[in-house]
């Protein structure tokens, strides 16, 4: 393993014999408490999550009760959390909780852009497709905006803007579940011209361990669920219900809830950020997690099939499911990577090696 003084490098892509590129990322490993387990890299490093914080700014929506307002249902939840592959189905949804709302894509202030799926874009290539807001992959994030704005009586005039009340509202939310002052989080604006949270990675890793921690809790009967759990399991439930939701046909993050079948929630945000959030388990029991574990990965470059590639790679170092189920994501852990004559011409191998916190009881 290399070190740059940006990291440790944790995959390398060879053609023939010849390095092509190293890739370096970080990793965090923790439980629902916030615990460290396990790392490699940097663990703290300070990670612009993008679309991986979906869950958490979409609990904010939720708070407001603009779901039972306007009637959105589960897959609707997870059409908030989605970075969709504007597929028609997804743009359809967006329109139909549009009018829920009482909304109109003239209210929304993301812009359209080639959509995350190769199939689509080629249909839309075909038709001359010029795409709007409503194709955006986080226009189900903005339409949930827009309900929200209104259920605690705001304008839904400048709704994208850090001042707007909703989005101080969820800047407090988005601490809050990692449980960080308000002024420990960053703010800048993303590409879908909301605003999006920087902060350590591990609390990203830690958000998604509530989540799997509070459906744990509510599954379980429990007595005297709080509000935040009850509504934390909700968008766990309402993600791994509807994977097709969050990303789309041969998208990593539907493929990977298909595959678990309930058991962890996963999210990707650009530029090479990705979050797991794991129900409790023997599994977890033996990455010396008290109950749900969660972990997140940043890749330096930003490069999306690598940081899959990672993610599988840390699923089989911590023995995440069975090996059936991590078989399902072999095309991302392994990918064939072939030139125009469908000759295999490069590999990837990995380097990363969790290093287990002092702390964290491994039995």
């Amino acid at each position: 393993m290399s070190t740059r003084e940006t990291g440790p490098t944790a995959a390398t892509v060879y053609r023939g014999a010849s390095i092509e590129n190293t890739h370096v990322a970080h990793v965090a490993v923790v439980d629902a408490s916030g615990r460290l387990l396990a790392s490699f890299g940097d663990p703290s490093r300070m990670t612009l999550a993008r679309s991986a914080a979906k869950p958490a700014q979409a609990l904010a929506v939720l708070e407001t009760g603009a779901l039972e307002r306007f009637g959105f249902d589960e897959a609707d939840l997870a059409l908030m959390c989605a970075s969709h592959s504007s597929e028609a189905r997804h743009i359809e949804r967006t329109r139909q909780m549009l009018a829920k709302a009482q909304a109109s894509e003239a209210d929304l202030r993301c812009g359209g852009h080639p959509p995350l799926s190769d199939a689509v874009y080629i249909d839309w290539l075909k038709r001359d497709f010029k795409p709007d807001g409503v194709c955006s992959n986080c226009s189900g994030k903005h339409a949930g905006m827009l309900a929200g704005a209104q259920s605690i009586g705001a304008s839904m005039e400048g709704y994208e803007r850090p001042d707007h009340p909703l989005q101080v509202r969820v800047k407090h939310t988005v601490a809050d579940v990692c449980d960080l002052p308000d002024e420990a989080v960053q703010w800048a604006t993303d590409g879908c011209n909301l605003p999006t949270p920087a902060f350590p990675l591990d609390r990203l890793a830690r958000l998604f361990a509530k989540l799997a921690a509070a459906e744990d809790e509510v599954s379980s009967g429990a007595q005297s669920v709080t509000s935040r759990t009850s509504a934390l399991a909700r968008i766990y439930r309402a993600m791994t219900m509807y994977p097709e939701w969050v990303a789309g046909e041969g998208r990593f993050c539907t493929q990977l809830m298909q595959a678990f079948d309930g058991a962890l929630v996963g999210k990707v945000g650009a530029d090479g950020s990705y979050a797991i959030g794991v129900r409790a388990s023997e599994q977890t029991k033996r990455a010396g997690a008290q109950g749900a574990l969660g972990f997140a990965v940043k890749i330096e470059d930003g490069n999306v099939g690598i940081l899959y590639a990672v993610v599988a790679e840390v699923l089989a170092l911590l023995e995440i499911g069975t090996p059936e189920q991590r078989a399902k994501l072999a095309a991302f852990h392994a990918p064939k990577m072939l030139n125009t004559m469908g000759i295999q011409t490069s590999r990837i191998t990995f380097s990363v090696a969790l290093q287990r916190a002092p702390e964290a009881a491994i039995e």
